[in-house]
């Protein structure tokens, strides 16, 4: 029996290839006729995608400042830039925005225009259930639930070659995301200590399975074939050797003891492992602040700060990758423009995205932030969406990865980019 590329690339098994010694795997013999190899040494574009779950409070993140309406709606938790203010201020951006003060080692990468940030963007449905709001986001159509794909997934179909890595897609979280499913080949990994020693289990069917996967390429006529083979199987072989655990962050980069740190050093490390990874996803929690939000202290203080920390750990650790990877956060929607009677915020409409990369048009609060008074809110209470998500994920997706069919990356979608990216 012969295991598809598909059925190996979702299992993350070594031993599956023990199953393939009666014949060619469909996904070798597709790419040898095809012609069309990737080279998992090569420097790849890699686009690594952070959802924060629970829909962040993006007027908190990058407040419009000077906006008196939103000072009225939010007497306890509004934050000001002045430095005499009560509270620690808010990181002045441009004289209209200021960042959290818990984001602060975000500052030099917008200073130095790698970092940009799109304000009152979301989705065009105004559903305000995270569970659908997620799956809206994660699919990439806001009006259909039959879509049975995720837009990553798809944007791996439209990459145009079949990887010769288990490892072109790779999400660091404990199950395949919804952004991930579909026909492509993706993979969730948890921890990549532990997927390491599940190679590494029980050896002697592993070996049995490796060396007749290896053997039965070496003994193919077709060198184009053999290549295919042979870097598939150094690029699980790199995996199994790497010593994870211990692990030692480049340029002094230190990641927060933290879930997404966790994560973010994991996929740090695929990528100097260049083990062919081109689309990745990781994720944080416990962005949904009904209660005791907090202003420059408290748990959204403390969730900006590791969501800062965290991707400016992985930025400084892949230094010698910065040409090839950018960052993009998201959230499934924002939260009330007025602050509720315990002290936080409820599901609301727009919020914040930020994105980083050597080709992001930084520097700048990109988007329409319209004066937050009662009549330019939607229904009367919330930041309304003027930039629709896919806007931004599909101008990412064409600047960065090359990606420019927007049809199938984004069906039922033909608006406009807004300039996002440098051109």
């Amino acid at each position: 029996m012969s295991a598809t590329r598909r059925g190996f690339l979702k299992s993350g098994a070594l031993a599956l290839f023990a199953t393939t010694v009666g014949g060619v795997p469909s996904f070798i013999a597709r790419a040898a006729n095809g012609n069309k190899l990737l080279n998992p040494y090569k420097k790849n574009k890699i686009l690594v995608c952070i959802f924060q779950r629970g829909a962040m409070d993006g007027l908190m993140a990058v407040t419009p400042f000077t906006d008196q309406y939103l000072k009225t709606a939010r007497p306890t938790l509004f934050m000001s830039a002045a430095k005499n203010s009560s509270a620690n201020p808010l990181i002045d951006l441009d004289g209209k925005f200021g960042m959290h003060p818990s984001m602060k080692t975000f500052e030099p990468l917008f200073r130095e225009k790698r970092l940009a940030i799109v304000h009152a963007v979301g989705s065009p449905n105004n559903t305000r259930s995270h569970f659908d709001a997620q799956d809206y986001m994660e699919a990439g159509t806001p009006f259909n639930k039959g879509t049975s794909s995720g837009w990553l997934n798809r944007a791996v179909g439209l990459l145009g070659h079949e990887a010769a890595t288990p490892f072109q897609a790779v999400s660091i979280t404990s199950s395949l995301p919804r952004s991930f499913y579909g026909d492509n080949a993706t993979m969730a990994i948890s921890n990549l200590q532990d997927f390491a020693i599940q190679l590494r289990g029980n050896p002697m069917g592993a070996n049995v399975a490796a060396k007749s996967f290896e053997g039965l390429y070496d003994q193919t006529s077709s060198t184009l074939l053999n290549k295919t083979g042979k870097e598939s199987f150094d690029a699980v072989k790199m995996l199994q050797k790497a010593d994870t655990k211990n692990y030692t962050p480049a340029n002094g980069a230190v990641y927060p003891a933290t879930a997404l740190g966790n994560s973010l050093k994991q996929m740090a490390q695929l990528i100097k492992m260049d083990v062919g990874l081109e689309v990745a996803f990781t994720e944080s929690g416990g962005w949904d602040t009904h209660f005791n939000q907090g202003v420059d202290t408290g748990i959204f203080a403390r969730n900006v700060a590791d969501l800062s920390n965290c991707i400016n750990a992985f930025w400084t650790d892949i230094e010698a990758y910065h040409d090839v990877v950018d960052v993009m956060t998201m959230t499934e929607f924002g939260r009330t423009v007025k602050q509720n009677g315990t002290g936080g915020t409820d599901h609301g409409r727009g919020s914040c995205m930020f994105i980083l990369g050597n080709d992001v048009n930084g520097g700048k609060v990109h988007g329409n932030m319209p004066t937050l008074s009662v009549e330019n809110l939607e229904d009367g209470r919330d930041v309304p969406v003027t930039t629709d998500f896919r806007s931004v994920f599909s101008e990412v997706a064409d600047k960065h990865l090359k990606l420019n069919n927007d049809k199938v990356l984004f069906p039922e979608w033909d608006g406009k980019k807004i300039g996002v990216m440098n051109s």
